[in-house]
Order: structure tokens, then sequence, then C-alpha cells
């Protein structure tokens, strides 16, 4: 029942910090921080007990749960683990204290409820991992939206319901396109086995026409990309991540769109792997689009924020590419940057939070000469900004790398072209570090540096882009032999449908 705990945990803190949040905020949020590291803990044990097994071992789950729920349409709460997700939920998990510690002091109104609705969006993100029933992961993966919608739309800023509003709906839309896929799915492996299930292995093997398995692919993927986002469905994304808390932005940004890369590659490859290879070039080409344009745009924001959220179309069309790139190293690295975007983008946002409480302020151009008044978060600062430009030795360059490396074997000229795109980050990185932190203090800043919260905060995830960037092995051995299974299923020649 380990796995079922992971959600019913998250919820039930989420009831448990809104409750006692009416004697005590600070209970409230020490609620929140123990539920979230009570599952960092469980995953860490799951993590270490199979990370020298997870190579060798013929099994296909760390752990699996699997009971009936509603046996008369075959849907079960199946969930499972195996390194990919687990990978993803660490990251999760780790995400999730930060931004709970980040929202310290930032959130001072309906706290309990907060915290509610942040504990709720992860608990949605957790079941998307886990779920190997396609019902149960349809669920989640729209439990997800409500409270996101809450989090941006009370305790964002100034344009709050119109950037809630807009994420709702093309989250929404896209997710029922999926849903009708997953439906379709069902119907017509019923059609053919006479079985009616929304499970994963077995739906895997339904026999498919080449038109029935386009469409279908286009339901699932179009949910996917959106969420992912991927150019030119990304238009909510910049709207969501400037108006958000900071705690709003360090979700959307960490895990959120991680959900998308995370659907590409345990449902899109190996359910139709046909489509995917025929769509593949088309998919790599919008992936170099979304990497040029999200770098070009992100050199011309004023807004902090605003800059940070293009650099997240840019570093998720890498993901994008090295998904369809066909060659399993392209694909360790787009999980590589998955996670490493998660954790530099996400500690933007938390420095970009923390400059606007003391600045009241997102503006790159009235600040400048903070390196004098704040040489710790400004040294911090330099730190994410030139891990997000893929400074070799942070985690950010080793996913690019390996995604370049793969996508070259497959296609050398759309590489080439993406390697345009980390010429823009230098620039956006640059621009950045030397208006915000670097020259004269205009303005005679007066503000106080970094504190004991903010340093433990920062200095974990520093901490974390260090490892991944020295030292990747233990992420890669984890999720290898997933990423060898997703593969192997997506190559066409194995499956004959016809």
């Amino acid at each position: 029942m380990i796995l079922p705990s992971l959600v019913l945990i998250l919820i039930g803190g989420g009831i448990a910090s809104g409750i006692a949040a009416r004697r005590s905020v600070v209970v409230a949020r020490w609620i929140a921080v123990a539920s979230v590291l009570a599952n960092l803990s469980m995953c860490f044990g799951i993590w270490m007990a199979h990370l020298d097994r997870s190579q060798s071992s013929t099994a296909r789950w760390f752990v699996e749960c699997d009971f009936a729920w509603i046996p008369q349409f075959g849907i079960r709460i199946h969930l499972a683990i195996d390194g990919l997700s687990l990978a993803l939920l660490l990251l999760t998990y780790f995400l999730g204290v930060m931004a709970v510690l980040s929202s310290w002091t930032e959130i001072q109104e309906r706290v309990g409820f907060f915290h509610f609705n942040l504990l709720w969006v992860l608990a949605g993100i957790t079941g998307v991992f886990l779920a190997v029933d396609l019902f149960v992961f349809y669920l989640f993966w729209e439990l997800m939206l409500v409270p996101m919608y809450f989090l941006i739309g009370i305790w964002g800023h100034e344009r709050r319901i119109y950037a809630a509003t807009k994420f709702f709906l093309f989250t929404q839309l896209s997710g029922l396109l999926m849903l009708v896929a997953i439906i379709a799915l069902a119907v017509l492996h019923h059609q053919s086995t006479g079985v009616f299930t929304f499970d994963y292995e077995q739906l895997m093997q339904t026999a498919l026409s080449p038109r029935t398995a386009r469409l279908l692919m286009l339901g699932f993927l179009v949910a996917f990309l959106v969420k992912l986002p991927a150019f030119p469905l990304h238009t909510w994304l910049p709207d969501a991540h400037t108006e958000a808390p900071t705690a709003g932005s360090v979700v959307l940004a960490g895990l959120l769109l991680k959900t998308g890369a995370y659907g590409m590659i345990r449902f899109v490859l190996p359910f139709f792997p046909g489509p995917s290879h025929e769509l593949a070039p088309i998919m790599m080409t919008i992936g170099v689009v979304g990497i040029l344009y999200g770098a070009v745009l992100a050199v011309g924001q004023t807004d902090l924020k605003r800059l940070v959220a293009y650099t997240s179309v840019s570093h998720m069309g890498f993901v994008l590419l090295g998904v369809f790139a066909g060659n399993q190293i392209a694909l360790e690295g787009a999980v590589v940057q998955m996670i490493s975007h998660g954790i530099s983008t996400g500690a933007l946002f938390i420095l970009a939070g923390l400059l606007q409480e003391r600045m009241h302020t997102r503006e790159i151009s009235a600040m400048g000469g903070l390196w004098e008044t704040m040489p710790a978060l400004s040294g911090a600062g330099l730190v994410f900004a030139m891990a997000s430009l893929g400074l070799p030795g942070l985690g950010d360059f080793v996913g690019e790398f390996l995604v370049l490396l793969g996508a070259y074997r497959a296609n050398v000229p759309l590489t080439v072209l993406a390697t345009l795109g980390l010429l823009a980050a230098t620039l956006y990185g640059l621009r950045f570090a030397q208006n915000a932190f670097q020259g004269p203090n205009p303005h005679h800043w007066k503000l106080p540096d970094i504190r004991p919260r903010e340093w433990a905060v920062l200095g974990l995830m520093m901490a974390c882009l260090l490892w991944i960037g020295l030292y990747p092995q233990p992420v890669l051995k984890t999720v290898r032999s997933s990423l060898a299974a997703a593969q192997q299923r997506a190559l066409p020649q194995e499956i004959v449908r016809r």
C-alpha cells in the first residue's frame, strides 16, 4: 500500500493543513512540509533499494499496487513505479518542499487553503506518474488543474484571473481530446478481444489500423504538447508563470510541464510506434522551433518572471527533440533535461519571488548593482542563470548535450539549428546577470541579503544541479531500463498492425 499512501498523504496533509490554519498558520505550514517530506523519504527508500538492480532486474515495475475499482468497466486502481516515474516523483517531492518553504512569508492570506491547493496539485502529479490504468491516469491529469487554477487565481498578481482562466481552458480542452482517445482505445480493444479494460499493458497490445492509430495518437499528443508546452500551443505559459505566486510558478515550471513529456514517453511512443516514427521529423522540427523561439523572446523580456517563462519554452523544446529523436541517448538526455530544468528554472522563479518581495518589482531595468547590497543572493542568481544557459558542470548541460548527441544521429540539420538556441541562451543569461546584479547601484538599494531559510532552499537546489552536472550516472542508471523498454516498443517494425 505504499503507492496509494503517496497520494493519500498529500490529500490528507492538504486537508489537515487547511484545518490547522484556523488556529496557527505556522502549524499549517509545517504540516505541509512534513507531508511532502514523508513522501520524499519513502521514494528515496525505494530508490536506494532498487538503484543497483534497476538495470539487471527483469521485473517491469519496482513496486506495484493493483486492485479492482469499477470491475464492470474494467477500471482498476493500478499504480506502479519504474525508474522513470521514480526519478520524476523524487523531483516532485523535492520541488514540493522547496515550494512550501519559498512561500513561507510570501503567502499571508488564506494560508490553509493555499497549502490545501498546493498539496492537492502535488497529489495529482503523483497520480499521473504512478497510474498505469488509463482511466485513473486521466482522473489524476484533471485533478491537477483545479487546485492550480485556484493557486493562480487567488494568490497571483495583477492579471491572475485572466492567466488562470487561460491556463484552465488550454489544458482542459486538450485533456478532453485525450479522454476521447482513451475511451476509443478501450472500445477498440474490447471489440478485438472481448475484454473491456483500461490497463496499460493490455491496451498497448490493441490491434489498430494505421489510420486509427494516427487519430488516437493525436488525441494523446495534443494534450501532452499543450502541457509541455510546445510551439505554438505555449501561449498560456508566459501569462500563467508571470501571474502565479512563487510556489505556483515552481510547480508549473518544475512539475506540470514534465507531465506532458512523461506522457509522450510513457504512452505515445509505445502505444503508437508507427505514427510516432512517421511524425518524428515534424515533432523534432517543432522542438527546434520552440528552442529558438523561446530563447529569442527571452532575450527581449524586461519582466524577470516572463523571461524565465520563455526560457522554459526553449528548454522544453530540447525535451521534445530528444523524445522523438528515436534513440536511447537522446531519450536519456530528455529525462535529465526534464529534471535539471525543473530544479534550475524553479530556483530562478524562487529568486524572482525573493527579489519581488524585497524590491516590489520584477522589472530587470529597475534593478542593477544588487551585488553591492545582496552579494549572497546575487551569487546564487548567477549560478542559476549559468545553469539555465547550459554551463558545463551543471545539470542542464548534461541533458542538452545528450539530447544534441542523440539528435545528431537522427537529423543533422535540425541539430545544428538547435545549437543556435544555446547561443541565444547565453545572451539572455548574461543579460539578466549583468543588468540585475552587476554595474552601478543607481537606486542605492539597501536590502536584506539571503536569510537562513532561503539559503537552505537555494543551497540544496545548487547542490542538486552540481551533482547532476558532475555525476549524472545515478540518474541515468535509474531511468535507463525504463527508457530502453519504451524505446524498444517504439520500434515500428516490431509491432505488426494493419
